[in-house]
């Protein structure tokens, strides 16, 4: 049944898409809208359907503008194959790279075991709940989230099974735990600009409309509350959906089951220094910018200096810590995708429509600012339900950003709750690939996922809103 409405909703999005860039053609522009602007305007609910709807792959309906934008007389096709690119493309590939050699090296698994037995040493099963999802969303600020899923999910089962408990019942900690990972991962995600692709394409696509620039540093002084107040604020629901504490668990047996006394690799002790280093230099860039040539130190060079280091650096083996067929995994087509939202953003700019766009919008500036963030992140939640995270924040964040120059406001007041935003959606099984993976483990029931995900959507609408304002106030950055 779910695979007849996915081909159903396929079909519309892609006969959506194609009218709505039709209509352009035929139908003149509106008042004070060039022929360009209303060219793109078209190309930007043809995008949007396909990616909302995954009509075609998404990487595919990202090389659009390069057909579109030249033909429309737009951008050249040159300018055009130049605006795919960014230094941000550069961080994510250099991110991915970083996370692959975590992965190669093991060390992922000892972090999250060093972490679990730290925290889960004493107390009971909403302690080790607990434990497990804060060793998620620490992995997930450095891997991607559905990697760690698929990392931590293996030992949640040992841990349950170790408990005394299989997928017979989905009560108590045997469905909180893989929905806490899920959850957690996702949350975890949002603490640094490489812990999930759509931050990098929010940053990027600010960066193009805007030219306000968000920094590593930046984003995880607001990122990193999110994440703070989110995990704890999950586990109560989660602990509170399930009734954890009404259902008694085996937690002796389960510290034994994770335990596995096994000596630190030559390759794990070579890579936490270069990681460490990394991060520092992501967050003292904008201390250290200075100093260098203008424009020379940006996260993505640093990110690329990260990544040479770890083709060159030798494991203890005779081998380095990564090589071209491990790195060959990285998000390629996420990274074309990234692309294609930059593109369709500089025609957005150069046809006219995000200006035209914004003055369309300024009635919204007679109601409260606080009650358009909401309501933007709002919307951008429920989107994301049922849309890939990745294609709504291509498709919605240029609007958001166009909406806060009309407005006249620092594009960070809307820009940075709506990114956040496009990565909290925490409902269905398929609507995130942790979300995915906790569900095949068959110890969640859906009602459960429904209402503890439902929750948290909606106390997420007040803590991004909420964290970003208050940090924004406290720092004024901009």
């Amino acid at each position: 049944m779910g695979e007849v409405s996915g081909m159903t909703a396929r079909h519309i999005g892609f006969i959506v898409g194609l009218l709505a860039f039709g209509v352009t053609l035929v139908v003149p522009p509106p008042a004070g809208m060039s022929a360009q602007a209303w060219s793109v305007a078209g190309l930007v609910v043809w995008m949007a359907a396909w990616w909302m709807t995954e009509a075609l792959p998404l990487t595919v309906t990202a090389m659009l503008p390069f057909l579109v934008l030249p033909m429309s007389n737009v951008m050249t096709a040159n300018e055009t194959a130049s605006a795919y690119y960014s230094p941000i493309l550069f961080l994510i590939l250099g991110g991915a790279f970083i996370a692959l050699a975590i992965e190669r090296t093991g060390l992922h698994r000892r972090l999250a075991l060093a972490l679990l037995k730290s925290i889960g040493a004493n107390g009971g099963q909403g302690r080790l709940l607990f434990a497990f999802m804060v060793a998620a969303a620490i992995l997930s600020m450095a891997i991607s989230n559905t990697s760690t899923s698929l990392i931590m999910m293996p030992m949640a089962l040992a841990v349950l099974t170790g408990g005394g408990m299989d997928d017979s019942h989905k009560e108590g900690l045997n469905g909180a735990l893989p929905m806490g990972i899920a959850f957690a991962a996702s949350i975890g995600g949002l603490g640094t600009i490489v812990g999930s692709p759509t931050n990098a394409i929010a940053v990027g696509l600010v960066d193009q409309l805007t030219g306000t620039r968000i920094t590593f540093a930046q984003w995880s002084l607001f990122g990193l509350p999110v994440v703070l107040v989110g995990v704890p604020l999950a586990a109560w629901i989660i602990a509170r959906v399930q009734q954890v504490s009404a259902h008694p668990f085996d937690v002796a047996g389960a510290r034994q089951a994770i335990d596995t006394h096994t000596q630190w690799s030559t390759a794990e002790k070579r890579l936490v220094p270069l990681i460490a280093g990394t991060f520092a230099l992501w967050l003292a860039q904008p201390l250290l910018e200075p100093m260098m040539p203008k424009g020379a130190l940006t996260d993505g060079t640093i990110a690329v200096a990260a990544s040479f280091l770890l083709f060159i650096l030798p494991d203890g083996t005779g081998r380095p810590l990564l090589t071209w067929q491990e790195a060959d995994r990285a998000p390629w087509g996420v990274i074309m995708m990234f692309g294609g939202g930059l593109a369709l953003a500089a025609g957005m700019g150069e046809s006219g429509l995000a200006e035209w766009l914004g003055q369309s919008l300024l009635p919204l500036a007679s109601v409260p600012l606080i009650v358009v963030a909401l309501a933007v992140v709002a919307l951008m939640i429920v989107i994301t339900e049922f849309a890939s995270n990745v294609a709504t924040a291509s498709a919605i964040m240029p609007v958001v950003a166009s909406l806060g120059i009309a407005l006249g406001v620092d594009p960070i007041w809307l820009a940075m709750p709506a990114a956040l935003a496009s990565s909290w959606g925490f409902m269905l099984p398929a609507g995130t690939g942790p979300n995915a993976i906790a569900w095949a483990t068959n110890r969640i029931a859906l009602p459960r996922m429904i209402g503890a995900g439902a929750g948290l959507d909606v106390a997420g609408v007040f803590l991004i809103v909420g964290v970003v304002w208050a940090m924004q106030a406290l720092l004024g950055f901009g």
